[in-house]
């Protein structure tokens, strides 16, 4: 018989303990949270998910996302942050560190979430090889203009900055379909009703989705060309509850475009397939249709649409009560391992 010492007790206990759980194989010190997912259509697949915004709490939406793909469909993923180097935490007014890319390189598909951030040369590289490597892309929300680098900047990213006129509009336009324009409905003031559209009532990403609604508002979407397919048309409403009436007059005649596909092929000659999505913020996801929208079209961007269920679980994972949208509110002090 063997006999542990109490480090070698507690070190089997470990593993067990994370096994069962199937919980993270992060160590807790790590700058990033890993679920290694399971059981599902989804097993074997890596998605990687880039969080990083002052404003719509992408920190905290998706490590939730994470857990459902997790949880309830397979997927291995990889949650990345911004990360204050001063003191290891989670810091979204940080643009300039989000450890973890090079994780990209192993990835599947990459789900992005940032806004406005500057990069250095070698994380961005990870972002740029994955861009162009044909594998499928899925944007949330400030995505479209998800990079933003000081005027005059001459580096070999600079072109991804949101105003770039190099490669115009940056990695939201050409990537994404667009960049940042503007709010279309008044931001906090009037919500968004999710309408599908007839034409893509069929599509495997809307299978049993229904009832999208968040309070975040419509963007203004003006650049998207003839090679993207709209699902989903954003509808202004007149308050910030899922029951209120639209909005009269132009703003909904016609409506923006709130969610589509669309392919983008990158310098490689690869073409990939690429989702974006102008809702998504954390309170957003407490919705259950646009959940449903979001894990549909990582199946569909990995080409798993014919494993796509009529309904597929996008039961909330875990507690989650998310705070509001809005810059300088976020939980501070927070690490990677306290959201785990």
């Amino acid at each position: 018989m063997i006999e542990l010492n109490h480090h070698s007790a507690r070190a089997c206990l470990l593993a067990m303990t994370l096994f069962s759980w199937g919980l993270s194989t992060a160590r807790a010190d790590d700058p990033w949270i890993v679920y290694e997912g399971g059981e599902g259509p989804g097993k074997g697949k890596h998605i990687v998910l880039v969080s990083g915004d002052e404003e719509y709490r992408s920190e905290e939406a998706l490590p939730q996302l994470a857990r459902i793909l997790s949880s309830r469909h397979g997927f291995k993923c990889t949650v990345l942050f911004a990360i204050n180097p001063a003191d290891g935490t989670i810091d979204p007014a940080v643009t300039s560190n989000i450890p973890g890319l090079e994780a990209l390189a192993g990835a599947d598909m990459m789900v992005i979430a940032t806004r406005f951030r500057a990069l250095p040369d070698q994380q961005m590289k990870h972002i740029d090889d994955f861009v162009n490597s044909g594998k499928p892309i899925l944007g949330l929300r400030t995505a479209t203009h998800a990079f933003s680098y000081p005027k005059g900047a001459t580096g070999p990213f600079a072109k991804y900055d949101w105003q770039s006129m190099e490669w115009p509009g940056g990695f939201g336009r050409q990537v994404l379909g667009e960049t940042w324009v503007s709010h279309h409905g008044r931001h906090g003031v009037e919500s968004t009703r999710g309408v599908i559209n007839p034409e893509s009532q069929n599509h495997p990403i809307l299978r049993g989705v229904e009832d999208i609604w968040g309070p975040t508002d419509v963007y203004t979407v003006i650049h998207l060309t003839g090679e993207a397919r709209i699902l989903v048309h954003g509808e202004v409403l007149e308050g910030m509850k899922p029951t209120d009436k639209p909005v009269s007059g132009p703003k909904n005649s016609p409506m923006m475009p709130l969610a589509w596909t669309r392919p983008f092929t990158g310098s490689r000659g690869r073409t990939s397939r690429v989702v974006c999505t102008t809702m998504g913020a954390a309170v957003d996801i407490q919705n259950e249709g646009l959940r449903r929208l979001l894990v549909n079209a990582c199946y569909w961007g990995l080409g798993l649409e014919d494993r796509i269920p009529p309904r597929s679980n996008v039961d909330l994972v875990g507690a989650y009560s998310p705070l509001n949208f809005g810059f300088g509110k976020h939980r501070a002090g927070l690490r990677p391992s306290d959201l785990k």
